[in-house]
């Protein structure tokens, strides 16, 4: 559902630190995140559950508007459980693309341990938690019987960032997609649900929501190639760099001809493909949630046009949508999303 969630704004090392986690009225700050035994908390200890779950929905709104835009759809259980999981993916990915973070800096340590940390810290049980990221997060994976599976593979995604910077091919660049934003959309559905839990929708359901993770989270790379290229990252596969005669030398030159353009052009139509062939999905889950579902993917998707609107121009200018572009959306993403079948 959301490739935001872990790799967007990928070269802004100071992304967390502008809300002031440090110092949210009522709840404790990173400073306060130990490893600790769930055995000897209690639940006075804990964050006020209200106020880590708007804690949650101020960090979406701050770092993804279309998420946080495409999330109002929702009902409000549902809502705010969803925004829980975008900010503890955020938090993830910020111990791993931001060391000078407030979340860097609470560790004290390097990204390797500060990664191992988290991940320890996020299979306790909300009662044992002081974060209020951690907190609602825990919270909601035990409420929605969340299969930590999917949490231990998209932290594995968010490591990957640790050492390889470089696919070799589609194929190897699938694994960190799938991971980082296949994760998401299979946690989605568990919070969301399914409008028939039978065995084949349930793999339907979760065939798709595989695939339009990789779909969003090469949107994310597409139009991050140039923030991710100043942090040392090529995630375009090298055979395509290959088979348009494109180098890493082109890259860095930041080089815009037909050989970028055409480069550009595959990888658009790959992923669009995905999209247009897995949106069915949408209609495998329960009805209250496939209008912010579909308005999540869909809006998202429209990036793709802005990039070519751009002129292919993702060494300058940030491909994004108003939100008067976003408003002028739903009618129509409202007609699609109604229009799918299972």
């Amino acid at each position: 559902m959301i490739s935001d969630t872990v790799n967007a704004g990928q070269g802004s090392a100071a992304r967390l630190d502008s809300l002031g986690l440090t110092t949210y009225p009522g709840i404790e700050s990173e400073s306060m995140i130990r490893r600790v035994d769930a055995g000897t908390r209690s639940q006075e200890n804990s964050p006020d559950a209200e106020a880590a779950y708007r804690y949650c929905a101020d960090i979406t709104r701050q770092f993804s508007k279309s998420f946080h835009f495409s999330t109002a759809f929702l009902p409000s259980q549902t809502r705010r459980a969803i925004r829980a999981l975008y900010a503890f993916c955020r938090l993830t990915d910020d111990l791993v693309d931001a060391p000078g973070s407030a979340m860097g800096r609470a560790w004290g340590r390097g990204n390797a341990h500060d990664i191992s940390e988290w991940r320890h810290q996020s299979r306790l049980p909300a009662r044992a938690q002081r974060h209020p990221v951690l907190f609602a997060w825990a919270d909601t994976r035990e409420r929605y019987q969340v299969p930590q599976q999917h949490v231990e593979e998209l932290i594995d995604g968010c490591t990957m960032d640790l050492t390889i910077n470089r696919y070799e091919t589609f194929e190897d660049l699938r694994l960190y997609c799938y991971r980082v934003a296949s994760t998401v959309g299979l946690i989605s559905m568990h919070i969301i649900g399914l409008q028939d839990n039978s065995a084949t929708s349930v793999e339907r359901a979760r065939t798709a929501a595989i695939e339009l993770g990789i779909a969003l989270q090469l949107t994310n790379i597409l139009r991050d190639v140039g923030e991710d290229l100043a942090m040392g990252r090529i995630y375009l596969p090298q055979e395509d760099l290959e088979r348009f005669a494109y180098t890493e030398a082109d890259l860095h030159n930041k080089v815009i001809d037909d050989r970028f353009k055409s480069l550009m052009r595959f990888e658009i139509d790959r992923a669009n493909k995905l999209y247009e062939a897995n949106l069915h999905g949408i209609a495998h889950l329960k009805p209250e949630g496939r209008l912010a579902v579909g308005a999540a993917l869909l809006l998202y998707r429209a990036i793709l046009t802005r990039i070519v609107d751009n002129q292919f121009n993702v060494f300058h200018k940030r491909a994004s949508l108003s939100m008067i572009d976003k408003v002028a959306m739903v009618p129509s993403i409202y007609r699609r999303v109604s229009s799918l079948s299972a």
